[in-house]
């Protein structure tokens, strides 16, 4: 047996909340961030909506998955979370500086780099996933969650807020060389304080795509995944191209990014934590359906007849794409690590998280090219009646 003091759970969430943060940096830039950015620099809508193919990554991940976790957990010997970590975190640096030294007016180049960066961080999250909730006791897997969705919308306030605040104040290579200064940051208390401590273990499992996909629990989740991701994140990636048409510019959509995302989303994410508590996961996801398909309605008004002021318009968007994404979310998630192997969790969290994403770049594509031909109005009208659509399906789904 291995000598090697084991991190105390204080030490293990510190170090796995701040990995998380820094995927949702990456995940910010790319999503709330590059939109806005683009389309300040005339980059017309139909060109923004390709920025969901940036998700392929996350789509695909699943295949190289298995061989993650096999090489994270060999047969005997410790745990390789932190060499997966370091690799990933680099290219993703490394990425981001090269990204600063090219115009956000030129579309592709940036694109290409984009999902460079997100095949690195999207192995990174397989590690990171499966270390989750594998190495927390199952008492502690509620802080887990915690760290997933709260470092998800700390991450998004800087990928997405920040960032964009420093593109509308000093430029857009000081903001993207200043988000790969954070990522280093952010790595840090992982790869000092929980990677280089791991005991040496002994394992039976192999970890295989196959051995998820007989479980029931698992297929069910996919179907729950794709249901309430199509509901919820469809709209998103227009809602920033929506306020800078609006007459919005970008420093403050930065500041509403950050604010919604520190404050709202984070106040939304321990209420959805108390309610799925209280009520259990179902009712928390199908009253976010709810909401969400009444806030995409008031946007598809303003799309119509612009009857809202800029103030109301943000606050609608804050709620939107903080507030009840968050309230969502944590009930999603919650699901998805119940419904994890924590023999594999890094192949099972995977899964899910590529029907996520499989179903945010093709609705975010969708989005563009809709709100492009139809107009803003129509597309949000068109969100809001899918929201409530997959009400049914979630229910049937999902646990009570």
């Amino acid at each position: 047996m291995s000598s090697v003091q084991q991190p105390t759970p204080a030490v293990l969430l510190t170090g796995i909340a701040g990995l998380y943060v820094a995927q949702s940096v990456i995940g910010g830039i790319t999503w709330s961030g590059l939109p806005a950015v683009m389309r300040e620099a005339g980059v017309p809508l139909d060109m923004i909506g390709l920025v969901s193919l940036i998700a392929l990554p996350w789509v695909f991940k699943f295949l190289w998955a298995p061989a993650v976790e096999r090489y994270r957990l060999p047969a005997k010997g410790r745990n390789r979370s932190g060499v997966i970590v370091l690799a990933g975190g680099l290219a993703s640096v490394a990425g981001l500086v090269l990204a600063g030294a090219l115009d956000p007016a030129n579309a592709l180049p940036i694109l290409g780099l984009l999902t460079i960066i997100a095949f690195a961080a999207s192995t990174v999250d397989i590690a990171c996933d499966g270390f989750a909730v594998q190495s927390l006791a199952q008492r502690h897997h509620g802080w887990g969650n915690a760290a997933q969705v709260g470092g998800a919308y700390l991450g998004s306030a800087l990928g997405g807020g920040l960032f964009l605040y420093l593109v509308g104040t000093s430029g857009w290579q000081v903001a993207i060389w200043t988000m790969a200064a954070v990522l280093v940051l952010l790595g840090i208390p992982f790869l000092s304080g929980v990677a280089s401590r791991m005991p040496d273990e002994t394992r039976e499992h192999v970890p295989s795509l196959a051995a998820a996909l007989r479980r029931p629990q698992l297929r069910r989740g996919l179907v729950a995944a794709a249901a309430f991701v199509i509901a919820q994140k469809m709209a998103m990636g227009m809602i920033g191209p929506f306020l800078v048409d609006s007459g919005v510019d970008l420093a403050t959509i930065g500041v509403m990014n950050g604010v919604g995302s520190l404050l709202i989303g984070s106040a939304a994410a321990l209420l959805g934590g108390a309610c799925v508590r209280m009520w259990g996961i179902r009712p928390v996801l199908i009253l976010a359906l709810f909401l969400q398909a009444v806030l995409l309605s008031l946007f598809a008004i303003a799309g119509w007849n612009g009857a809202f002021p800029v103030p109301v318009l943000m606050a609608l968007a804050i709620a939107s794409s903080s507030g009840i994404m968050a309230f969502g979310f944590v009930a999603l998630y919650a699901q998805f690590m119940r419904w994890s192997d924590p023999r594999q969790a890094g192949v099972d969290f995977t899964l899910f998280q590529c029907m996520d994403a499989l179903v945010s770049m093709a609705g975010g594509v969708a989005a563009g090219q809709i709100a492009n031909a139809f107009g803003y109005g129509v597309f949000f009208a068109g969100a809001a009646v899918v929201a409530i659509a997959v009400v049914p399906v979630i229910a049937l789904v999902s646990e009570r």
